[in-house]
């Protein structure tokens, strides 16, 4: 948030009338002429200066959200409301550089070229541009079956203890469409100094430090202003993609922290509360973030979001990974069970899906068989695990033949397609040849899900 468009009008009298203070949130009656969302100044009894915005506005009454600590608030609070939204001041200069979770610069002083305005909205469906080109990540699993498209909001569904973060890292180190490199803005939302130094020294140890813009909200910073996180880092987003018409990539992490804080506003709002306590408005609150990805008419540029969500317990019904699969175009799930078997990265394709994947793929994008190589993939995958279970009951002398390659088949595809190196980078190419590697091991008439002509081509028998 600009510190330039916070400072007061001289003309906005300060208000003496806090009537309740109540953790993040303050009640100032007898108001008038203000609105939803304005940006104002609160000076404690202790005369420090600290920053809220109005979060509801009846009659004579306002109810103001504290983005800083609340230490030290009292009734004898005075507030003045600036008749300003909260914005940021945006440049070229941000690049490289790293900002707290209000968008305050905690390095070299920046020049803003224009202030914007955070609270942006969805993009018109009528605006948007069809998304139709590859991401390439160097991550095979996500590259050859759950494909990122650019312009699509593609989530990581992940659990505590599993590597997100990594996956995270890898992908704004590698992410590429052709020749086009991506500028990367980083939000962290809740996250601690240990997972915020790790991004940074990684950012830094790459290279990709000076592509990037990052965003800290801190676990120890007032938990009220995630709210206003994602957003900033959205506009920002926004400005490099529809005005500097760069191609953007957000990360963004850890939207349950994010949620967490809605359900603290509304239980301090006294608000009746919706799923697991969660306020009734998160939907929508959710898809105001999810949805200001994409490409839009009359500009190159665009924004490719990869939120990043854990899930309570690994529980895809929680409300957060629900509502999230409703709004964004699929999800990479990360599995429990892979990380125990120390693949890395633990992606298990059987429950991920990217809904633009076919936008994305095929002759003149990547190859002519990558679709089809994917769906057979799945298909022998999926098929080696149900035979595992049955092995695990039965014994493997029970299976024929064709069945213990396709537990052959389930051990490799674990072992050498899933399984990379933190810094292994692969091409599409790559991956696809790696497909029919494993392949091999079956007849032809096996490979059901391929065009014969397809087979005939890229399938190579030792």
């Amino acid at each position: 948030m600009s510190k330039n468009n916070t400072n007061s009008n001289k003309l906005n009298p300060w208000y003496k009338s806090v009537s309740s203070v109540r953790g993040p949130l303050i009640v100032v009656d007898k108001t008038k002429n203000v609105s939803y969302g304005e940006i104002c100044k609160i000076k404690t009894s202790d005369n420090r200066e600290i920053f809220g915005q109005v979060l509801d506005c009846a009659h004579d009454k306002v109810i103001v959200q504290v983005f800083e600590s609340s230490m030290g608030l009292d009734l004898a609070a005075k507030v003045q409301f600036t008749s300003k939204p909260a914005q940021i001041g945006v440049t070229e200069d941000m690049l490289g550089q790293v900002f707290d979770g209000l968008g305050r610069s905690k390095g070299k002083k920046i020049i803003a070229k224009k202030h914007l305005d955070v609270n942006g909205s969805a993009i018109n469906p009528a605006a948007r541009r069809r998304p139709n080109n590859f991401i390439q990540t160097g991550i095979s699993t996500i590259d050859c079956m759950t494909t990122l498209v650019r312009g699509q909001k593609l989530p990581i569904f992940s659990s505590s203890g599993l590597p997100h973060n990594e996956v995270a890292a890898q992908i704004v180190r590698q992410a590429s469409v052709g020749d086009d490199e991506f500028v990367v803005i980083f939000a962290g939302m809740g996250i601690t100094n240990d997972q915020a130094a790790f991004f940074l020294e990684d950012f830094k140890k790459t290279g990709a430090m000076k592509r990037t813009i990052a965003f800290l909200n801190l676990a120890s910073d007032p938990s009220v202003e995630r709210i206003i996180t994602p957003r900033v880092a959205l506009t920002t987003a926004e400005y490099f993609a529809y005005e500097l018409n760069k191609h953007v990539l957000v990360i963004l992490t850890d939207f349950t922290n994010y949620c967490e804080s809605l359900r603290e506003i509304s239980s301090a709002r006294s608000e009746v509360p919706g799923r697991r306590g969660y306020p009734g408005y998160m939907y929508t609150d959710l898809a105001m973030n999810y949805e200001r990805a994409g490409m839009v008419d009359g500009s190159s540029g665009s924004i490719t979001q990869v939120p990043i969500l854990t899930m309570p317990s690994g529980d895809k019904t929680h409300p957060v990974p629900d509502l999230t699969g409703y709004i964004t175009e699929g999800q990479v799930v990360l599995d429990q069970d892979l990380h125990r078997k120390g693949i890395y990265p633990p992606i298990n394709p059987l429950p991920s899906l990217s809904r633009l994947m076919g936008l994305g793929v095929g002759d003149g994008k990547t190859r002519e068989d990558h679709k089809s190589v994917a769906d057979q993939l799945y298909a022998a995958y999926a098929q080696g695990l149900e035979l595992r279970e049955l092995v695990s009951v039965v014994g493997e002398s029970s299976l024929n033949k064709i069945d213990r390659l396709y537990l052959k088949f389930a051990n490799d595809f674990e072992d050498k397609f899933i399984r990379q190196d933190h810094y292994e980078q692969r091409s599409i190419e790559e991956t696809l040849n790696l497909s029919w590697k494993l392949f091999s091991v079956f007849p032809k008439a096996e490979l059901k899900k391929i065009k014969r002509d397809l087979v005939d081509k890229y399938l190579k028998k030792d």
